[in-house]
């Protein structure tokens, strides 16, 4: 009879009664146990791991995003390219896990759904905070967080420094000479699509050889819109598939709100530029 592989005979560690375990480094009796169904319905858990883990990787979005516009601000833009490329490859992941949330049918969400009482992805803080470290910068949203003062502390101090366009469009400003109104570096509202960065914009597109890292910028705030807006039409496409035109839980207009969302531009002018070349 073949005797089961011992891996302590190839020298793995086998015991951790003095040293820390890949539970340990990861606190997962912490993370494991942080699944409360409120029901006895079966896919509860199915619906709270898949905000719980989008919410993780949300979390990992803000640290690559806070890393690159630092990065782009002193003018260093190689690194700031990787961790862009990675966030488009997060939305990327969040939009991957709608399929698995699409395979709970609307019968099975009403066993549980009004356990949920109002909580609601809308009420997302860290959502809000991507949001406004990107440059969509609702600040009728802040509402929403009033009743945490410290969540609200901290998207307070995100509208008070500049968004990752703005790093951008400063970047793009110095590079090309081209000066912009004051109301592009607005920190307060949302950015709205401004001609005379389209021109600069344009300028690096009709010559990326000269301007070729703000160039290859450009491309790579296109690519994380791009998969941002991916993981937002799925978003609306799985709702609907799920609770048709009901409203939210959370108290919006459900689908007909999440199609609102579709029309938001993060970097108009890198869209529009392009049927003018």
């Amino acid at each position: 009879m073949t005797q089961g592989y011992d891996p302590g005979q190839d020298g793995a560690k086998m015991s951790f009664r003095q040293d820390m375990s890949y539970g340990d480094y990861l606190h997962l009796d912490s993370v494991i146990g942080a699944q409360h169904p409120l029901s006895e319905a079966h896919d509860e858990l199915l619906f709270i791991v898949q905000h719980q883990t989008s919410e993780l990787w949300m979390r990992l979005v803000l640290h690559e995003v806070s890393a690159a516009r630092e990065l782009l601000k002193g003018d260093d833009f190689r690194p700031a390219f990787k961790m862009l490329t990675r966030v488009a490859r997060i939305f990327d992941q969040l939009n991957s896990a709608w399929d698995v949330l699409r395979t709970m049918t609307p019968s099975e969400y009403t066993t549980f759904r009004e356990t949920l009482g109002s909580s609601s992805g809308f009420q997302s803080y860290q959502y809000r905070l991507i949001e406004y470290a990107l440059g969509n910068r609702n600040t009728a949203m802040m509402k929403v967080h009033e009743h945490r003062p410290d969540l609200h502390g901290l998207l307070s101090d995100e509208l008070a420094r500049p968004s990752l366009y703005h790093v951008a469009l400063d970047a793009l400003s110095a590079r090309t000479g081209i000066a912009f109104d004051p109301s592009v570096r607005r920190l307060d509202a949302p950015h709205q699509a401004d001609a005379e960065v389209e021109r600069a914009w344009t300028l690096v597109y009709r010559d990326p050889r000269t301007y070729w890292d703000l160039y290859e910028l450009a491309e790579k705030l296109v690519d994380l819109e791009d998969y941002f807006r991916r993981w937002r039409f799925n978003h609306v496409t799985t709702v609907e598939r799920i609770i048709g035109f009901k409203r939210g839980t959370g108290g919006t207009s459900g689908v007909q709100y999440l199609r609102r969302m579709l029309e938001v531009e993060l970097f108009p002018e890198l869209w529009r530029l392009r049927g003018g070349l």
